[in-house]
């Protein structure tokens, strides 16, 4: 994709978040998604002919991903590079040679000339640079998921309250527009009432990166140790989990599940297999699992309403009973001249087929749009990290925070963490009084 086709495509986003207001449903979803409201064309031209000037904190395949993202963002220029590994921050020089190259966080965090700071480090270094950087002044695009812990979660949040600096976290389906309409049409009653969701995210890969000195094992295939990852629950989960709070409106009461390494018995301290169910007070449930030693199912966010599902990673949807006008009777006839049945069963004129059948899938989007099989480590083109990314250098400028933001990297990353928790004590975990911020309904 073209620089010029990205921008065409940020454009576009923008242009379909400022009409949201004048469709049915669209004001109500702006009211439950607020932090879109800042995010339009007009709000772009604010900014268009000024700079934010950004920090790279961390050079590995995701902080590259964001500097070739930045590259197309017109109100954006990266400064500063740092990374402790000299090959990643060399690699990343190469992208940007103007910028200056440190492998000291602080050093980064004393330039003057650094506006906000783009954090792509290892899970356990996201909460001490975020907060150094908070207490320097600096604004903070995060990636996912928010903290290693419950603790340094809640430290974030609470120092954050009292901020007047911008903090986003690079939860990318909050600016993804086959997300944001798919949970609109959930919002206006599309598939009838919520009844259940099903998420699961497959791979067939055992996330090991090429280590050139056994020293170095750690540090760069931290993904797959206890010390530096929550593993695939903060990896992959955070996003699914996020998404299931959006169609519910609520946040899980308790979780249960079971975590076990499988397959890639290789010396790693994280599960490669984990399946957990999340418990809401109104009954519904989401059935969660991710395997990374087979790919077959690869990557769905299944909203089960009464009516329909709508598949957001799909970007479709599915209809219970598409002849919704004709009686039961007319549609057994139906079925019966279309040879589905080779009887006829006995049924009163209410009678509606119970068992899976053949559904018409519909496109929550009438334009062509991106979707990510799920499997990359690094990024997926144009899956809301680039708009969201847009967004945080805009805001840099005009200090607008993102609203709720912050708030639902919190309520997604205490999950993921409470899942592995019960996952390791193998027993029903209950969310916990003390993580409660007024932002959650449970």
């Amino acid at each position: 994709m073209s620089r010029k086709e990205e921008k065409q495509v940020d454009l576009s986003l923008r242009q379909f978040i400022k009409d949201l207001g004048g469709i049915t449903g669209g004001a109500a979803l702006l009211g439950t998604m607020p932090w879109l409201q800042s995010f339009t064309p007009d709000k772009l031209k604010e900014v268009a002919k000024e700079k934010s000037r950004i920090a790279i904190i961390g050079t590995g395949s995701r902080g590259q991903y964001h500097i070739h993202n930045m590259f197309s963002i017109q109100h954006a220029e990266i400064v500063a590079l740092c990374d402790t590994y000299a090959p990643n921050l060399e690699a990343a020089a190469a992208l940007v040679p103007t910028a200056k190259k440190y492998s000291d966080y602080r050093k980064v965090l004393e330039l003057p000339e650094v506006d906000g700071v783009v954090i792509a480090t290892p899970l356990n270094w996201h909460a001490p640079i975020l907060l150094d950087a908070l207490s320097a002044g600096k604004h903070v695009f995060c990636e996912k998921s928010m903290a290693y812990s419950m603790e340094e979660c809640k430290q974030i949040y609470d120092t954050y309250q009292t901020s007047d600096r911008v903090v986003y976290f690079c939860m990318q389906r909050m600016f993804d527009e086959k997300y944001i309409k798919g949970i609109q049409m959930i919002q206006s009653g599309l598939i009838g009432d919520v009844v259940g969701a099903r998420c699961y995210w497959y791979r067939n890969h055992d996330w090991r990166r090429p280590v050139p000195s056994p020293e170095l094992e750690r540090s760069i295939n931290w993904r797959l140790y206890r010390e530096s990852s929550g593993g695939l629950m903060t990896e992959l989960a955070t996003h699914q989990l996020e998404v299931c709070n959006w169609a519910t409106k609520r946040i899980p009461k308790s979780v249960m599940g079971m975590g076990d390494i499988v397959f890639w018995k290789d010396g790693r301290e994280v599960y490669d297999s984990v399946s957990l169910v999340y418990h809401y007070s109104n009954g519904v449930k989401i059935n969660y699992e991710s395997v990374i030693s087979n790919k077959f199912n690869g990557m769905e966010d299944q909203i089960l309403g009464h009516d329909g599902t709508m598949n957001l990673a799909t970007g479709m949807y599915y209809l219970e009973n598409e002849n919704i006008g004709k009686s039961g009777i007319e549609q057994l006839l139906s079925q019966i001249g279309d040879k589905v049945f080779t009887a006829v069963p006995l049924a009163g004129a209410s009678w509606r087929p119970e068992t899976k059948k053949e559904y018409t899938p519909f496109p929550i989007l009438a334009d062509n749009f991106n979707v990510s099989d799920g499997i990359s480590m690094i990024g997926a083109v144009n899956d809301g990290s680039d708009q969201m990314l847009s967004a945080f250098c805009q805001a840099c400028i005009t200090g607008e925070k993102g609203e709720n933001i912050v708030e639902e990297a919190y309520s997604s990353t205490l999950l993921c963490l409470l899942g592995n928790q019960a996952m390791d004590e193998q027993r029903k975990i209950d969310f916990p009084e003390e993580y409660k911020i007024p932002y959650m309904k449970f």
